[in-house]
């Protein structure tokens, strides 16, 4: 393992509609890039460093909550809650608090997936 690499290279989401979940995710991260890997006609979000791709569910892997939560930091989590409900997320768990003064939640995308917020 390369000590200087990111713990964390890729986040896959898996949702029905891919080109609507790529749209709904880059306003979900306003701060994120699309790319686009020409060789395999493949589009992901670039959201610091970390690639969120968004993937078709299939019988292996349905979208939904059901598994793994990342949490993504954030200064103000009462804004990140309105920015993502505005979107069309659902607030799904919380806000608790946690250490340090610090609240975290989750939300749902359109599809049903969930996204921590720690802030």
């Amino acid at each position: 393992m390369n000590p200087e690499a990111k713990p964390i290279c890729a986040i896959l989401v898996h949702v029905a509609d891919v080109a609507r979940a790529l749209d709904w995710y880059q306003a979900a991260f306003p701060q994120s890039v699309r790319r686009h890997l020409e060789a395999f006609e493949f589009q992901f979000l670039d959201v610091g460093g970390i690639c969120l791709e968004i993937v078709a569910a299939d019988e292996k892997v349905g979208s939904g909550a059901s598994g793994s939560v990342v949490y993504w930091q954030v200064d103000d989590l009462d804004a990140a809650v309105e920015h993502f409900t505005a979107i069309g997320a659902t607030l799904y768990r919380g806000p608790i608090d946690i250490q340090s003064g610090l609240r975290m939640c989750q939300v749902r995308d359109p599809w049903g997936n969930c996204i921590g917020l720690r802030g």
